[in-house]
């Protein structure tokens, strides 16, 4: 039986990536939380496929919203560097991502997925998981989708704005609306 994440200190990660500049960089949980940021890590399967556009160009859409809430936003994949700068430099209108506001991190060895429980072992490919992670390294939600369907944008900054009230937040709890009194 998988051990429960959440509440727990998130596994640490270092990975390769292509920067929102194109050039190639790394990105860490520590760096996030030394800069006191929260850290939504988003894995998806594969570059040039069909659904993970849709979800890379829509977080990178709102990323001012990401930034506005002090959090860094990290897509992933078991690809390479070189795969996702390709698909980067691939027009949107060609099935690409065009220029993106967040890195995008090669996990090539898997590592990474795997010690998050979303790595499909046979394939070597990771499920759609989704990591909220506080600036103390607490992992504060996951989520994790079949490869098929994509993930809310408008969900994801949700959550988020729910766990920075501290609060309690009803079913359907929007931000700006009160937080439950105990």
């Amino acid at each position: 039986m998988p051990e429960r994440m959440v509440g727990k200190q998130a596994p640490r990660f270092e990975m390769d990536a292509v920067m929102p500049n194109k050039e190639f960089g790394k990105v860490s949980l520590e760096e996030n939380m030394k800069n006191d940021k929260w850290t939504v890590l988003f894995f998806y399967p594969m570059d040039f496929t069909f659904v993970c556009p849709t979800e890379i160009t829509a977080m990178s859409d709102r990323y001012e919203e990401f930034e506005d809430l002090d959090a860094v936003v990290i897509g992933a994949s078991t690809d390479t560097v070189h795969t996702h700068l390709a698909w980067i430099n691939t027009p949107r209108d060609k099935n690409g991502l065009g220029d993106i506001k967040y890195p995008l991190a090669a996990d090539h060895n898997q590592e990474v997925a795997r010690k998050y429980g979303i790595l499909i072992e046979e394939e070597g490919v990771a499920l759609r998981g989704l990591f909220i992670i506080d600036p103390e390294g607490e992992l504060k939600y996951q989520v994790v989708h079949d490869n098929n369907i994509g993930r809310s944008v408008d969900e994801v900054l949700r959550v988020l704005q729910a766990l920075q009230t501290g609060g309690l937040c009803p079913a359907n709890w929007k931000p700006g609306e009160a937080t439950l009194q105990v």
